[in-house]
């Protein structure tokens, strides 16, 4: 590796780095600030107030990098570029014989493995993290009741409904659960003070343990109820094993982060988990867990060639002409990152509310921006 290539990288990590803790700095701040009070007030039993700031924020940290990646290495790049024209090290290379392209192939180079990275991290580090990622301030145990918004289990066309959702617990409050005409041979609606989540196991598939089933009340004493030959409400009579005599189990692929968590649970789920969603009978594959998850797999498959077009867009405005003040980098960056991402959003959103085709929502973006940035490369002198 040249000099002059260990120098410009030497260079741009310390931007990246600089710029990010600035911005995760100033949000860490601000978020910390106005939820204070709930960290002094868990902090009571949890620990001291700075361990779990430190805690909460690091986690942070790691999704706040993966959104703002390309955002950054756009910034970090133009930065780099006028640094180095303002103390006219790169007039002094052009004057070497050195070509424009040829300086800013380092910068390139970094922003490809800034990308790679980002792509690992979003695949294999958030969601390991995703269960300390979706918590908030406000229910740092999770013993707080979250609203719970009704939905159906696809499968079993079971209507799942409840008071509040407990993350640690993994339990609903209050559960009711209307049941179909299939399944409503003992009454048609289920319900209990409490349900808990059970991962699937040898023993039994994964559900819903009902616990002080209230109603209906002649399921506990009949055999379970099955659609399609398949078990879907166990009673103690045919699972006495692992059922008390007043507990219920309903058999259901929805998980109960798919249940609770909403949008959250997608953000922080990896492409194989989103496809794996949209494949489960379950969740179904039109309405809510239909076009928008389409679009973010698309999204995902084409996030490295936006973070690049970005750049190769913000790169030009600096290199081309003998522009050196970085004040007017920093409104050059505003400007090309506002218009790109609201393109971007712009795309996505249409593509999530099925007006186009979710390929096209995630890939329009390239088919935009990639002319142009062609075009601007080509006016850089070389």
């Amino acid at each position: 590796m040249l000099i002059i290539d260990r120098y410009l990288l030497r260079q741009f990590l310390q931007v990246l780095l600089i710029c990010f803790f600035s911005l995760d700095g100033l949000y860490i701040v601000i978020d910390a600030f106005s939820n204070l009070d709930e960290f002094l007030h868990y902090a009571e039993s949890e620990g001291t107030v700075y361990g779990l700031i430190v805690e909460f924020y690091s986690y942070r940290s790691v999704f706040m990098f993966e959104r703002m990646s390309s955002m950054l290495t756009m910034i970090t790049g133009m930065f780099t570029v006028t640094w180095i024209q303002r103390h006219n090290e790169l007039t002094a290379l052009t004057a070497a014989g050195v070509s424009r392209a040829r300086v800013i192939r380092p910068i390139v180079v970094a922003a490809v493995g800034i990308s790679l990275i980002t792509c690992a991290g979003r695949e294999l580090l958030i969601p390991l993290l995703a269960k300390k990622l979706d918590r908030d301030p406000k229910n740092l145990r999770g013993d707080s009741g979250q609203e719970f918004q009704p939905r159906y289990d696809n499968e079993t066309s079971i209507l799942m409904q409840g008071r509040a959702t407990y993350s640690n617990k993994s339990r609903i409050e209050e559960p009711s659960f209307l049941l179909p005409e299939a399944l409503n041979k003992y009454g048609k609606q289920l319900s209990a003070p409490n349900a808990y989540y059970l991962a699937p196991e040898e023993n039994h598939p994964g559900g819903y343990l009902f616990q002080g089933v209230t109603s209906p009340e002649r399921l506990l004493a009949n055999h379970s109820l099955a659609m399609d030959g398949k078990p879907v409400v166990l009673t103690p009579l045919d699972e006495p094993r692992w059922l008390k005599s007043d507990e219920c189990f309903v058999a259901s692929n929805v998980s109960f982060e798919q249940l609770s968590g909403g949008r959250g649970w997608r953000q922080f789920s990896s492409t194989r988990q989103l496809i794996a969603g949209l494949s489960n009978p379950s969740l179904g594959l039109a309405g809510e867990f239909g076009a928008d998850v389409r679009v973010a797999i698309h999204g995902r498959v084409v996030q490295p060639f936006l973070d690049l077009t970005l750049l190769f867009l913000g790169l030009p405005l600096v290199l081309h002409g003998t522009n050196r003040n970085v004040f007017i980098a920093i409104g050059l960056c505003g400007v090309v990152c506002t218009a790109f991402m609201l393109v971007v959003m712009g795309c996505q959103y249409l593509g999530q509310i099925s007006l186009i085709r979710p390929a096209l929502a995630a890939w329009a973006p390239l088919m935009v921006f990639v002319p142009v940035a062609v075009a601007m490369y080509e006016r850089i002198e070389y």
